[in-house]
């Protein structure tokens, strides 16, 4: 397999105002942010609200989206804490041709890595041909991933556990593995991380700095001087102020009403606070019209 790597959004779901999953716009914003730069997206994360939509609108979901022209560029989270659930939504996307997926540990209960170990190794023994990017992401499930627990998961499944997203950033500077993606969960991390050997990135934030985290990826490759990516860490920081999740449904609501759609108990930001997001980019000469402007 092709080792993952690239500027991946942790991408947007779309709410009707029934608050029922918009399947079509959902793909449609998925599909916008990789003709803006991305490599890729990260379908059902954290910043989908994945933990929120139910199983059978995802299931619509990955049904349609098996007959994008980007299908194979979708990385697909779970956000299910129940193992069989977890196993079940995984076969209908097998069954779809998606084999690379986003998965968190459980969340609520306390373990150990022996325990996160085992969760693992029992959805690859039910799904041996998946490739899974593990999720390190404590804020959200009380439990970090340790470099030795990656190191023994990456060694015991070498063909299923093949990268991390570090959104607790105490593996990318310090995991070296051989074919293993490491995505940090920050574009403040991006220039850092690949510098370090990591892989790219998977970040909420890619929903509005798609071409910009593009432009600093690839002038690394190409060994060009940077030029953007100190805009780019500004726009970030930004936004870390406030709820990501709220924040990009605040940003993107200007163009959109429909993004003002969110499930409880998530919210937008209100107005003190949308003002001063707003203001804030306006600062950085930052728009979603024209993220590249100097």
């Amino acid at each position: 397999m092709t080792k993952i790597s690239g500027i991946f959004a942790a991408t947007m779901s779309v709410l009707n105002s029934d608050l029922s999953l918009n399947v079509e716009k959902t793909i449609n914003h998925a599909e916008k942010l990789i003709d803006q730069g991305c490599h890729g997206t990260a379908i059902f994360g954290s910043t989908g609200q994945s933990q929120l939509i139910s199983i059978s609108e995802k299931i619509e979901l990955l049904n349609k989206l098996s007959k994008s022209k980007y299908k194979n560029k979708h990385l697909i989270g779970t956000g299910l804490n129940s193992l069989g659930e977890t196993i079940n939504f995984m076969k209908i996307a097998i069954s779809l041709n998606f084999d690379k997926f986003l998965i968190m540990p459980p969340a609520y209960y306390k373990y150990s890595d022996t325990e996160v170990i085992n969760f693992y190794g029992k959805i690859i023994e039910s799904i041996p041909e998946c490739k899974i990017i593990l999720y390190n992401f404590e804020k959200l499930c009380g439990y970090k991933f340790s470099v030795d627990c990656v190191e023994k998961l990456a060694k015991k499944f070498p063909k299923q556990i093949v990268g991390v997203k570090d959104s607790s950033y105490n593996l990318f500077e310090n995991l070296k593995l051989e074919n293993f993606s490491i995505f940090p969960g920050s574009e403040t991390k991006l220039l850092k991380g690949l510098e370090l050997g990591c892989s790219g990135i998977i970040t909420a934030t890619c929903n509005v700095t798609s071409e910009i985290s593009r432009k600093v990826y690839d002038d690394f490759q190409s060994g060009k001087k940077q030029s953007f990516n100190h805009k780019l860490c500004n726009v970030r920081e930004v936004f870390d102020r406030y709820n990501l999740i709220s924040g990009l449904h605040s940003f993107f609501a200007h163009e959109n009403e429909i993004y003002k759609n969110l499930l409880p108990p998530l919210r937008l930001l209100d107005q003190i606070e949308e003002k001063d997001l707003m203001n804030s980019l306006k600062k950085l000469n930052f728009t979603n019209k024209s993220p590249l402007a100097a």
